[in-house]
């Protein structure tokens, strides 16, 4: 996959140091956003709340209830891909541009020929990976003959073994989201607006999570608060929560890297 097309490789931003101050800033205009074009994150969100109801259908029909647990943890790995079309609308907004549909799903489909889809695909591998250690935890720590009682009951999930699984997933997958966190949270919208390969994006995005650790573990956490919190009822919650979330996420990489120069929109 090409870096560029007519265009030049962009010139590597500066990373930038932010206060607690700033995530509330970003949550704002993550909100003031959301508001502006508020048919385009219920779209986006849509696809994502859509697929979850799927997945947790075929599981429920096939007596595989127990993946719920894994998938409660590990199905917020996946909200980066709808990441694409909040950025877009944050964009379009801060230039002033019209937020149109034609806009936004340009920016979409015309990612597909760049970076970003190399993300993508980190975001899969890493998410059936943890899918792998889940089964293999769930194993270690119930036996095998939990697999004859837990196809048509929660019950197991309350024994001790199951508090025990039910800990240690929620510890691994606080794990494989902060890796994720750490190579997506800047790289992704960095690759939607510039000219940059994705491993230099990766690398400037750990750099920028590093670089304010503290301050940034306050934000993964808010996210994985309000995350967890919009799933519950029904995942319903997620057509408000991932939009806001998306479009704050735009404001943050804009606060955490100082651009040497003024980006031009390719959508």
């Amino acid at each position: 996959m090409e870096v560029t097309r007519e265009e030049h490789a962009s010139v590597l931003p500066e990373i930038n140091t932010i206060t607690t101050a700033d995530l509330f800033e970003c949550l704002k205009n993550g909100w003031n956003d959301y508001k502006r074009a508020p048919t385009v994150g219920i779209f986006f969100s849509a696809i994502y709340v859509l697929g979850g109801y799927v997945i947790l259908s075929v599981l429920f029909f096939a007596g595989e209830i127990w993946w719920i647990m894994p998938l409660t943890v590990g199905f917020p790995l996946l909200a980066p891909f709808a990441g694409v079309g909040f950025y877009a609308t944050s964009c379009l907004i801060e230039h002033k541009e019209e937020v149109t549909w034609k806009r936004v799903l340009t920016c979409a489909i015309s990612e597909r020929k760049r970076q970003i889809p190399w993300v993508g695909a980190i975001i899969v591998i890493w998410f059936l990976l943890y899918m792998l250690i889940s089964h293999a935890l769930f194993a270690i720590t119930m036996g095998l003959t939990a697999l004859t009682n837990i196809t048509n009951s929660f019950s197991l999930f309350f024994t001790p073994e199951g508090i025990v699984m039910i800990v240690a997933e929620i510890g691994i997958g606080a794990g494989f989201a902060f890796a994720l966190f750490s190579i997506t949270l800047v790289s992704l919208p960095l690759l939607l607006e510039r000219e940059i390969d994705f491993v230099t994006g990766i690398l400037t995005s750990v750099q920028a999570v590093m670089l304010n650790f503290k301050v940034l573990m306050i934000w993964a956490f808010i996210i994985a608060t309000i995350m967890f919190v919009s799933m519950m009822p029904l995942l319903l919650g997620l057509f408000i929560a991932m939009p806001v979330l998306g479009h704050a996420t735009w404001h943050l990489y804009r606060k955490l890297l100082d651009a040497p120069e003024e980006p031009k929109l390719h959508f």
